[in-house]
């Protein structure tokens, strides 16, 4: 039997147990977003005891979105191999020593090691390619938008860090802290493995990994939708991890002021991916990627004139979260709906790989052009603006060929 046919079918009903499972991702998403977001909150203390320059300090804070990136790839690529109930607890665990090493680097005041135990905490950062396919084969295509924006509001886990990590320090210490998020960490790996099921209709892709990669990059999908979401997620990674710093800088907020205010971008963010699902089981995710980038590439330009405290700064901040928000839910509907089945996985890697990636450079741009150009970062704003228009004119000129609506047929 050929692997296209033994590849997971789309369930004709309501499976029972869908909701339960689509619960327990979000909620191991959220855990280790969480983990990969350690250091953005508290970048401005790290900054402080280790004498960093704007761009040390960018480097410091992007570099855990490269593992969590580029490691999206094979593991989106094992969980079309070995399903979510086995990747989501792995991973999670595997995410557990470097939380801790990363504790014993601050306590050290060492740049280098945080830079090295930094880059393997982005192993937290790749649970995303595994939610996707694990709800994806839950639901059917028509809810499919529904659940993987669902799922994605799992990275209000930034949210839950920038908020409540800095406070963690002040409350129990810097170290306690990384050992309360590594038993955390060990608790829901403990929650995925006895409460996780794969879905019924769910079968292992059993290709081997890299003639797989290489099926799923030569469809077109892939190349287009990783541009989109690099766009989006990475706008929303670049803001939520590096924010603090720039609200230190521009607005001169302490590190707990300044966490709290991102976990409400975050949050923002997060309310609007589900919605950004929902809207494109609905009205097609091109119309939901339309609004999106035009809302970011207005907000952008708002946001290099510096509007003052409280109320301009505070709508400015959260409006772009939410439109940022609103595409990543856009995308992955359209991710879903185009994507062959027996390749979501691989294809969310792939994906998954862009938007982190797309996060990973915002903050080394903003990191060296600060008080270049213009004011503050007014030239990384005007750049975001710049990309999401050409990314605007993509979604309706470059993608002719995919309605929103119509699955592309997967090649022999």
């Amino acid at each position: 039997m050929s692997q296209t046919a033994r590849a997971t079918s789309a369930p004709s009903a309501e499976l029972d147990g869908q909701g339960r499972n689509l619960a327990l991702a979000t909620f191991a998403f959220a855990v280790t977003f969480w983990a990969w977001n350690l250091i953005g909150p508290l970048g401005v203390r790290y900054t402080q005891e280790m004498g960093l320059s704007s761009s040390q300090k960018a480097l410091l804070v992007a570099t855990p979105v490269l593992v969590g990136s580029v490691g999206r790839i094979p593991v989106g690529a094992l969980t079309d191999r070995f399903g979510g109930r086995v990747m989501f607890p792995v991973m999670t665990l595997l995410a557990v020593p470097f939380v801790l090493l990363v504790a014993l680097a601050g306590n050290m005041k060492s740049f280098a090691l945080m830079l090295v135990f930094g880059f393997f905490l982005g192993i937290a950062g790749t649970t995303f390619a595994i939610g996707v396919p694990f709800v994806n084969a839950w639901y059917q295509p028509s809810r499919r938008g529904f659940a993987t924006g669902v799922f994605g509001a799992g990275m209000g886990g930034t949210a839950l860090s920038a908020a409540f990590t800095p406070r963690f320090v002040t409350w129990f210490g810097y170290t306690a802290t990384h050992v309360i998020m590594a038993l955390a960490l060990v608790a829901t790996a403990a929650i995925c493995w006895f409460g996780m099921r794969n879905s019924p209709v769910w079968k292992p892709n059993t290709d081997p990994v890299v003639p797989k990669l290489a099926a799923a990059i030569k469809l077109p999908v892939t190349w287009r939708m990783s541009f989109l979401y690099a766009v989006v997620f990475g706008g929303f990674v670049a803001f939520s991890t590096y924010l603090p710093t720039y609200l230190k800088d521009i607005y001169s907020f302490d590190l707990t002021a300044a966490g709290t205010r991102t976990a409400g971008f975050a949050i923002a963010a997060v309310v609007a991916r589900p919605l950004g699902g929902i809207l494109s089981d609905r009205i097609g995710p091109r119309s939901v990627l339309g609004i999106s980038l035009s809302g970011t590439a207005v907000l952008a330009i708002v946001l290099a004139f510096q509007p003052p405290l409280e109320v301009p700064a505070g709508i400015s901040f959260v409006a772009i979260a939410f439109f940022l928000g609103l595409g990543t839910g856009g995308v992955f509907a359209w991710v879903a709906q185009l994507a062959p089945p027996e390749r979501v996985g691989t294809v969310t890697g792939l994906v998954g790989a862009a938007g982190g990636l797309g996060g990973y450079f915002p903050p080394l741009v903003m990191g060296a052009t600060f008080q270049k150009v213009f004011a503050g970062y007014g030239f990384g704003l005007v750049l975001l603006s710049i990309v999401a228009l050409g990314a605007l004119a993509f979604t309706y000129f470059g993608m002719k060929d995919s309605g929103g609506r119509r699955r592309a047929t997967a090649p022999a």
